[in-house]
């Protein structure tokens, strides 16, 4: 199902993209476009493969499986109310989405290419910097919801969910997330301008398709994420919230141009790392105050 929601999302994509910029998204193959997706699947996975002369072979080959492999997050998510309800999920989560950390450096190392490593390199430090803030975020998250669990955090906001107590977190975690996944307007690791492609350069077929179904798995995961988070609740609620935030982040990559690369290490370091160690002090003591009184 995460494949499937993948090929449509990226037709989604490419329609919002095609309207934002005044001009028809595909819409030749099947109706409206529907079967473009298929399409694109057949036409990776039936490309040839070129080899490399200098490569190494055995992180070229492994470093896209673990990217699909670290989709195993995909269970944390509260299916039908929590069929994989883990104690320590948050937990999970987090060792998880660091570990892509390990991928993307041996996608662009394992090349043998100056533009895939210096692609992977600045992906390395995006992807470092932003990961602290998610962990604090979180920590957030349970100092108020006391537990580390995904469905205990969604049921614990039947009453008030907290998009009113932590409006502006809203914007925290959305800007972070985008940029530790390298979406635009914060692709510094794959901009075509400097890098070609960045860390996936040397890349092309079934290869490639692994490596982008990877990327997209996380935007879909993190989309339904946000809407538990801060809204409460699962199953079709955060089905049509989840649909919202891709939205969101489509529109962004299409009406926003790109910071420069200092920039946007700045913000992390300089602007969310302050805001977001204040609300986790205020995180702290409300739980202390609750716990004691």
């Amino acid at each position: 199902m995460v494949l499937l929601r993948v090929a449509f999302f990226t037709l989604l994509e490419r329609k919002v993209l095609g309207y934002i910029q005044y001009r028809k998204g595909p819409n030749k193959v099947g109706y409206i476009g529907l079967l473009q997706p298929l399409r694109d699947a057949i036409k990776l996975l039936t490309k040839e493969f070129m080899h490399l002369v200098s490569y190494n072979l055995i992180f070229y080959y492994l470093c896209p499986v673990l990217s699909i492999f670290f989709l195993f997050f995909w269970v944390l998510y509260p299916y039908g109310g929590g069929i994989f309800d883990l104690i320590y999920g948050f937990l999970l989560y987090i060792g998880l989405a660091g570990l892509i950390v390990y991928a993307l450096l041996g996608i662009g190392w394992s090349s043998n290419c100056k533009y895939s490593l210096l692609g992977a390199l600045r992906g390395v430090v995006q992807m470092i910097s932003y990961e602290i803030r998610l962990i604090i975020l979180i920590l957030c998250f349970i100092f108020l919801l006391g537990g580390y669990s995904i469905k205990h955090l969604g049921l614990r906001q039947n009453m008030c969910i907290l998009l009113f107590l932590f409006g502006p977190l809203i914007i925290l975690w959305f800007g972070s997330r985008i940029a530790e996944i390298n979406r635009s307007p914060f692709d510094f690791s794959e901009r075509e301008s400097e890098l070609v492609s960045g860390f996936n350069t040397e890349y092309g077929s079934g290869i490639f398709a692994l490596i982008f179904i990877a990327e997209y798995g996380g935007v879909l995961y993190i989309s339904y994420l946000f809407f538990i988070l801060f809204f409460g609740g699962y199953n079709l609620i955060s089905g049509i919230g989840g649909l919202i935030i891709r939205f969101l982040v489509i529109w962004v990559r299409g009406g926003f141009p790109r910071h420069r690369y200092d920039s946007l290490i700045g913000i992390a370091w300089k602007r969310f790392l302050p805001l977001r160690l204040i609300f986790l002090l205020i995180s702290f003591s409300y739980s202390f105050i609750t716990y004691f009184y």
